[in-house]
């Protein structure tokens, strides 16, 4: 899990992981214009994280984001208490459009394993309705065949940095490598599951903390959310992703 407990983000207390915490690894800062799609999942109930923030999520219809389920599934029966920004570069300024969420979807298959202590996610996607259409461009998702060994991916987030700057409000991006499924349940064993997951990431470039939910981008299509993994940009274990063209979202049945 990509996620800190969010008792833990609203006391702005970090949990360490089970390797040096570093978010984005490898990345760099870029502007949230560049990506008009691209939303921070927050809540104003989180109140000493700048803008609520805890996840990442895209805008892949006008009144839909779409996230990663283990960020959002507390909130199924309380979706008001939920808020999506876009168009923010740094969480603490107050530009940007931050929008109501009315309503959580989360995949019927999601569930919850363990792997050396870290938590698996299954079928790890939600859906947020928005409290009205936006007039943003959406991004487009991925095909299947997308997924090639040794390509790159592009990843983006809020997370934290490092041990030494657990803080970080500023979105930043960097360039992953595609790893193949082989090489993935090699890594993680039978808790990898091709049927729904990908991985990407290497110790010079992955994802973290406050990660979660956020985009892995294939060219310009979305091919995955941040999931989980075994630390953050440890040798040997790489970032695992949700598969989204593997898995059916609710306005496509």
């Amino acid at each position: 899990m990509r996620l800190m407990p969010l008792a833990a983000v609203a006391a702005g207390v970090v949990i360490a992981s089970a390797a040096p915490a570093s978010a984005v690894v490898g990345g760099a800062p870029v502007s949230a214009q560049r990506y008009p799609w691209l939303a921070s999942v927050g809540s104003p109930l989180l109140f000493l994280r700048p803008s609520g923030q805890f996840c990442g999520g895209a805008l892949i219809a006008p009144d839909k984001v779409v996230t990663a389920a283990h960020c959002v599934t507390l909130f199924r029966r309380a979706p008001g208490a939920l808020s999506v920004t876009f168009g923010r570069s740094d969480l603490r300024d107050h530009d940007g459009a931050t929008v109501k969420v009315t309503k959580v979807w989360v995949h019927p298959g999601f569930h919850e394993t363990t792997f050396k202590g870290e938590t698996v996610e299954h079928d790890d996607v939600a859906v947020l309705t928005l409290s009205g259409a936006l007039d943003r461009p959406v991004v487009r998702l991925a095909g299947r065949d997308v997924y090639r060994p040794g390509a790159s991916g592009v990843v983006l987030g809020w997370g934290t940095t490092s041990e030494n700057d657990l803080l970080n409000t500023r979105l930043r991006a960097a360039s992953v490598p595609l790893v193949s499924d082989a090489g993935c349940a090699q890594a993680y064993g039978s808790a990898f599951d091709a049927g729904d997951m990908v991985c990407a990431g290497s110790p010079q470039a992955d994802t973290c903390l406050l990660d979660s939910g956020g985009p892995l981008l294939v060219g310009d299509r979305l091919a995955g959310l941040t999931s989980w993994a075994y630390g953050c940009a440890r040798p040997g274990y790489p970032g695992v992703y949700t598969r989204l063209p593997a898995l059916t979202l609710p306005f496509e049945q």
